[in-house]
């Protein structure tokens, strides 16, 4: 079920959490190509009013981190990064989970709407306690192909990235 565009008004206060792997690598895989960061900020404001844009991301070599980090900076996004975990044994891990859940908790007092982008079911009880407790609209924006159906399906509204894939890569 693809949802676009619903009750998007200009008096909207906007909070846009950007879960920066799951986008890098599913522009990456799917069209091995680098994600436009930039467009996705404009279809995630539209007209609205932006109060925050955090992106979070994992201190890796495949992302050039300082002109990366300056180029997201120079967009309009906070960027929150840390270290990738490295295990005995080589296991490696990375993730914002927690971060991205506990910040869109603190920040959906002064926003109407929370902009989620990533393709993460691991999202969908975010998304559930932000609409039920907090009353905030949640909107979802990532590449559909790489998307849990879960996560769209409990979005007020989902944009497709796919549908214009090449307007939102670089």
């Amino acid at each position: 079920m693809i949802k676009k565009n619903l009750g998007m008004h200009k008096e909207q206060r906007v909070g846009i959490f950007v879960d920066v792997q799951n986008i890098y690598y599913s522009a990456k895989n799917l069209y091995k190509s680098k994600a436009n960061f930039n467009e996705i900020m404009k279809i995630a404001v539209g007209n609205r009013k932006l109060i925050r844009a955090l992106a979070y991301t994992i201190k890796t070599e495949e992302m050039k981190e300082k002109t990366f980090f300056d180029a997201l900076e120079k967009i309009g996004f906070e960027v929150k990064a840390k270290d990738l975990q490295i295990f005995v044994g080589g296991m490696k891990k990375g993730d914002w989970d927690v971060g991205i859940a506990t910040d869109a908790i603190e920040l959906s007092a002064k926003l109407d709407v929370v902009v989620l982008v990533s393709g993460d079911g691991d999202f969908v009880p975010l998304v559930e306690h932000l609409q039920k407790v907090n009353g905030c609209r949640v909107e979802v924006i990532t590449f559909g192909k790489s998307c849990s159906a879960k996560l769209i399906e409990s979005a007020d509204n989902f944009y497709d990235l796919d549908e214009q894939y090449k307007r939102f890569l670089r």
